[in-house]
């Protein structure tokens, strides 16, 4: 682990620090759970903290290796190291303030400094995706090691931007907030990540999903982590072994039949979740079509390997 962070200091001092400072701050915020009994929105005011910098450790360490491979375009590397590292501070210097003041951080109208903290958090991740999608223009026409490879990487930033694009369906506001800003004039909250119910009801222990209605926190977790999920499978297609097993040709196309499949199972979570449906009671449809997307996967897979399957002499 020492011998990671290291070279990533070497390669990206700002961003190393910034994923080690997460971690700490994971740290603190899971002391924080202990001694502070705070609830907000159903569960322990803390909570919240801690998801974010376990995942913005987790990307920050994923954008810096990814930013190795663009080359001669040192002025780009550092622009989108600092807006990302600036825009996660934002975020998290707003999460956990709103957790001192004993209230919600996302969606949160109440008063007129709660409208100014979301509206910089939500600032700030629209700079975040603008600088991923940056990264993915590049990362489009930087030449790489092995073809395969370059297509996981091209494909999981592509579904990680959709993943977070999947959060600006939160703040559209519910029908009830629709009836309250219409009887009232103002809505305190404007947004959710629930449907069908709201936010703060039963959920998944830690991750918080709801298990009464569907959430749209889910789809737009599985695609920000296809980030991290595609390039894996793209180093395992480019390994030894099975370079000498399967051609290149084929293992590009299994990186296709990876992100299409990857791509369609987010569409389809979110799709759950707008239909109100929880996680873990899906309805016979939700059924049917994941099953039906494994089926399509594991045969597109089986047909690409026997005809792409380099014959031994």
């Amino acid at each position: 682990m020492l011998s990671y962070l290291l070279k990533g200091w070497q390669a990206n001092r700002p961003l190393t620090v910034l994923g080690v400072a997460m971690f700490v701050i994971l740290l603190f915020t899971l002391i924080a759970m202990v001694v502070d009994p705070k609830v907000i929105t159903g569960q322990n005011a803390w909570v919240k903290p801690a998801k974010f910098a376990i995942s913005i450790s987790i990307y920050s360490f994923t954008l810096l290796w990814m930013l190795t491979f663009i080359k001669n375009h040192s002025r780009v590397v550092g622009f989108i190291s600092w807006v990302t590292i600036v825009g996660f501070i934002i975020e998290m210097v707003a999460i956990i303030g709103q957790v001192l003041r004993g209230t919600t951080s996302h969606f949160n109208n109440t008063t007129p400094f709660d409208d100014f903290v979301y509206s910089w958090m939500s600032y700030a991740i629209v700079a975040i995706w603008f600088c991923c999608f940056f990264l993915g223009i590049f990362l489009l026409f930087q030449k790489l090691r092995d073809p395969a490879f370059a297509w996981s990487i091209r494909f999981g930033i592509l579904i990680a931007l959709l993943g977070m694009g999947i959060a600006f369906l939160m703040t559209i506001p519910t029908a009830e907030q629709r009836i309250q800003e219409e009887e009232t004039g103002i809505s305190l909250i404007k947004g959710a990540h629930s449907v069908g119910v709201d936010d703060g009801r039963a959920g998944l222990p830690i991750l918080g999903w709801s298990t009464e209605g569907g959430d749209l926190r889910i789809g737009h977790f599985v695609g920000l982590h296809g980030m991290q999920v595609l390039p894996l499978i793209g180093l395992m297609l480019s390994s030894s072994a099975l370079v000498h097993h399967i051609k290149s040709q084929g293992r590009i196309l299994l990186v296709f039949i990876a992100a299409i499949s990857y791509l369609l199972f987010m569409i389809l979570l979110t799709w759950q979740a707008l239909r109100g449906q929880s996680i873990i009671a899906p309805d016979s449809i939700t059924i049917a079509f994941f099953f039906s997307l494994i089926l399509g996967t594991l045969l597109s897979i089986a047909v690409t390997i026997r005809l792409f399957k380099i014959q031994k002499a």
